[in-house]
């Protein structure tokens, strides 16, 4: 955006000279991961499965946490339901599994809409409980429901997982079994999903309705007195997060194939490990979390062997964070250096206008 007056001119701006050289490496490492498949092992394509879909699922809770204020420790409920959702329409009206994930997000947002609702009248710690209460509801309804196999959970059908779409050109393509060919059609839709997850959230936090998240986020009052709906842009990015915690929970399960009440609303594997990734990456930065899942898989790799005693590093490690550095590793990184990857902060630039003055001569 331009400003122009009388012998002035400002512009502002959000890129940096940094971020575009980011964009230009992240370009080329998309494309390298989309290319992963034709070089990569079978076990290589899971790690970063599971590293793309938790990134997902961290970029969400930190949209709503990290940005709107809202800390939810109850967004296991979405990754359930999604995941059940998918399961649901595969088992009982017999569609494909990649389509079903799209029904995995309506559920979400379906469920959302009441979890809200109640949610909503809470504030501060007692919305963090209020959301992990309602979650735990959630959990033990659909333990009930038996057509997805209740309490012990189920298995998609065999001909449904070997007649995904898209797997027999892609075991053709790369020469490789059907279910490996699967572990790459579930890599690159979790590739695409967070994608979309980070620019979508990039793009949101620079239009005038991302100005008025932050402004909810830190002050509701104040931001109500400049015309601010704060109720409004408060459902708008619980509806946001649910949906994308939905499609992210009916992917990851459309990959393992089984599911079951406690495994699918599990509360260690949705919320507990994806807060620790954000906390220790940078709460409210896009950045945080991809440092943070990058950490996180780290640690399970090296630690996941000691039991719990890996839980309990865990939580040393992200106590001795939010002691030395509150806002994150990235945060602390960017504070001190300035950079940014993903910058949402407006400049103003430009000055006052350098007229020539013609010379006798001219």
């Amino acid at each position: 955006m331009t400003i122009s007056a009388p012998d002035t001119i400002y512009r502002v701006e959000t890129r940096t000279r940094t971020s575009t050289i980011a964009g230009l490496v992240g370009i080329v490492l998309i494309l390298v991961l989309f290319a992963a498949p034709a070089f990569a092992s079978r076990g290589l394509i899971q790690d970063l499965f599971f590293i793309l879909t938790m990134l997902t699922l961290a970029q969400f809770w930190n949209l709503l946490a990290g940005y709107g204020g809202l800390v939810s420790v109850g967004q296991q409920a979405f990754v359930g339901i999604g995941a059940y959702a998918l399961f649901a329409a595969v088992i009982l009206w017999g569609l494909d599994p990649v389509p079903a994930i799209l029904l995995g997000g309506v559920a979400a947002l379906v469920l959302a809409v009441p979890f809200g609702f109640f949610a909503f009248r809470l504030q501060g710690a007692y919305f963090a409980i209020g959301t992990w209460v309602l979650a735990e509801v959630v959990r033990l309804i659909v333990a009930q429901w038996r057509a997805v196999g209740g309490g012990t959970g189920t298995s998609l059908p065999r001909t449904a997982t070997e007649n995904i779409i898209f797997t027999d050109q892609i075991a053709a393509l790369f020469d490789v079994r059907a279910s490996a060919a699967r572990d790459i059609l579930a890599y690159w839709l979790a590739l695409v999903l967070a994608i979309l997850t980070i620019g979508g959230i990039y793009w949101l936090l620079r239009s005038k309705r991302g100005l008025g998240l932050a402004a909810v986020r830190d002050n509701p009052q104040a931001a109500r007195s400049v015309g601010v709906d704060a109720q409004r842009v408060k459902w708008f990015v619980f509806l946001t997060a649910a949906l994308g915690t939905g499609l992210t929970g009916a992917l990851i399960y459309m990959q393992k194939a089984r599911i079951s009440p406690d495994a699918a609303f599990s509360l260690n594997d949705w919320t507990a490990y994806v807060i620790f990734i954000v906390v220790i990456g940078g709460i409210g930065t896009i950045e945080g979390p991809i440092v943070g899942v990058l950490i996180f898989f780290l640690l399970q790799t090296l630690l996941a062997q000691y039991g719990a005693w890996y839980l309990m590093i865990l939580g040393l490690i992200g106590i001795g964070v939010m002691l030395l550095a509150p806002r994150g590793l990235w945060g602390s990184f960017s504070d001190r250096t300035g950079i940014q990857l993903f910058p949402i902060r407006r400049r103003l630039m430009g000055g006052p206008l350098t007229i020539k003055t013609p010379s006798r001569e001219e």
